[in-house]
């Protein structure tokens, strides 16, 4: 990708605050499954469509998404596969940052258990 010029910094950075948010990764984390309309994507979440319908409306804005009507219902899916990429890639990050935090826990644990030393009662 090179160098970015100020002028497409803010797209990008518009972009990454779209996927900022918890309940836009749920919903995009369900749709990575599969196509779901507002009330779907609602019961799955646990949250009302209007608050679905709020975030979707900002995933399409920025491309994320895109939606098809059937009949009367609203289908959404996602629109770029790079965002399934984008996805695993951060997730890896993050799962190899907690692999290593716990490995370096157990290390320290294991440190600790050796300087005390096995526990000796006083006569």
């Amino acid at each position: 990708m090179g160098h970015l010029p100020p002028e497409v910094l803010e797209p990008v950075a518009a972009y990454f605050r779209a996927l900022s948010e918890p309940t836009r990764l749920h919903i995009l984390s369900l749709l990575r499954q599969g196509e779901y309309n507002v009330g779907e994507l609602a019961q799955q979440c646990d949250y009302t469509a209007a608050n679905v319908s709020r975030h979707l409306s900002v995933l399409r804005k920025h491309g994320l998404v895109e939606r098809e009507t059937r009949g009367n219902s609203v289908y959404y899916r996602i629109a770029d596969p790079s965002v399934n990429a984008l996805c695993d890639l951060v997730c890896g990050s993050i799962l190899r940052q907690i692999e290593q935090s716990a490995a370096q826990r157990a290390a320290f644990a294991a440190l600790r258990e050796g300087a005390s030393g096995p526990s000796r009662k006083l006569p």
